[in-house]
């Protein structure tokens, strides 16, 4: 049943197992789904979506493959009595129709007499003509025979819930918020035993074997607990062309110093690219500028690097010495050699590009863009593309 629609998943690059299936159709036969196309909607998304970036595709799947298809909330018990009654199919439509055209006349009927006899706005209860409530005649409320008389629908069908794809913001290829961003953070760990620190964490297992080594009598086993042994180094573009990621910037600032779980955290900011000054404000301003070299020579090559920028710049300002457009200074050495630099002494380093990667072989600042990605692994500033340069962290440049 549906085997169609696990297809349809399939091929808008929702990955649904045969277990998953097998679970769903499980659901179903148990009568999780309820008696409507929502319930259904529902729980095929609890069942065969792992992720909330699937979300949207899970959408798409649902409203192309159900497109056209409405039922109401719950459909009334007497049509199910006589569908439990295993009638000949015919006699059971002929019923459902009578059924359905009965009701539609009497309601008819009730709202013909209760509009002559009501002179006023009605809101909520469940008799008169109004808004909310749970009377068969108005709007947003909610009945499930009614009739809509003005408003907009609240309990829309499933169909129509996927069709609006209120999740378009957890696509793999959207721009981040805040949580997204510790989420993804979360996952640059390596735990370690090895820090300085008091043993407070009993060691279950070493407890056993030394309690049995000792002839049954007990003997505590403690150990330092296991933290996190990563170190970050976040470098950001500030200014200029990159004020239009200012917001994203802001959301990327505000995970990382909300991410307790690092060693160490260190952040710096550049404008367009680094040359001998790096700056611990993103007003860059020269007067608590500190020395590159100064940095790298008191920073550990252990540390991880994420360099924030859109790599859109002149060319100039990235291959020539003095190419710095900075008003009164002077760069010695091209900024291309800075960021070898920097890669030279870090094991591990990325860069983070908040312009769609799709652009990047054609917009105005591709060449520079181009030569810095040939320097450190650069992925665009989304949830999919964070989630490859923590794990490319996690492991060595290549």
């Amino acid at each position: 049943m549906f085997t169609e629609f696990f297809y349809e998943l399939r091929s808008q690059g929702v990955p649904v197992s045969v277990n998953e299936w097998y679970t769903l159709l499980e659901a179903l036969e148990r009568g999780l789904a309820g008696s409507s196309l929502t319930g259904f909607y529902y729980l095929c998304r609890s069942v065969l979506v792992k992720s909330e970036v699937y979300y949207d595709k899970f959408d798409l799947a649902f409203a192309r493959f159900f497109e056209g298809v409405e039922t109401p909330e719950d459909l009334p018990e007497k049509i199910w009595e006589w569908l439990a009654r295993e009638l000949p199919d015919d006699h059971t439509i002929r019923m459902m129709g009578e059924l359905k055209q009965y009701e539609l006349d009497m309601l008819k009927k009730m709202l013909a007499e209760r509009l002559a006899r009501q002179n006023e706005e009605h809101h909520g209860g469940n008799y008169w003509v109004g808004t909310g409530g749970t009377s068969p005649f108005g709007h947003s409320g909610y009945h499930p025979g009614g009739i809509r008389l003005g408003g907009e629908s609240r309990n829309h069908s499933a169909v129509k819930v996927a069709a609006q794809r209120r999740f378009a913001a957890f696509r793999d290829d959207a721009t981040l918020d805040t949580r997204q961003f510790q989420m993804a953070l979360r996952k640059l760990r390596q735990f370690t035993t090895r820090l300085e620190g008091p043993r407070t964490e009993l060691d279950v297992e070493a407890t056993i074997e030394a309690t049995g080594n000792n002839a049954g009598r007990l003997k505590l086993i403690w150990n330092r607990p296991r933290q996190n042994a990563i170190k970050v180094l976040l470098l950001m573009d500030s200014g200029g062309s990159m004020l239009a990621y200012t917001r994203l910037c802001n959301q990327l600032f505000t995970a990382v110093n909300r991410s307790s779980h690092f060693k160490d955290l260190k952040i710096y900011y550049f404008h367009n690219c680094i040359y001998d000054w790096l700056y611990p404000d993103p007003a860059c301003r020269q007067s608590e500028s500190l020395k590159t070299l100064h940095v790298l020579n008191n920073l550990d090559s252990d540390y991880r690097v994420i360099l924030v920028g859109d790599a859109s710049m002149a060319p100039s300002e990235l291959l020539r010495p003095g190419g710095i457009i900075d008003w009164g200074l002077n760069n010695e050495e091209p900024g291309l050699a800075w960021l070898q630099r920097i890669k030279q002494h870090f094991e591990h380093c990325v860069w983070l590009n908040p312009i769609p990667a799709n652009y990047w072989q054609w917009m105005e600042g591709a060449y520079t863009i181009k030569l810095i990605g040939e320097v450190f692994p650069m992925y665009e500033l989304t949830l999919n593309g964070l989630e490859k340069a923590v794990k490319k962290l996690k492991g060595r440049n290549s």
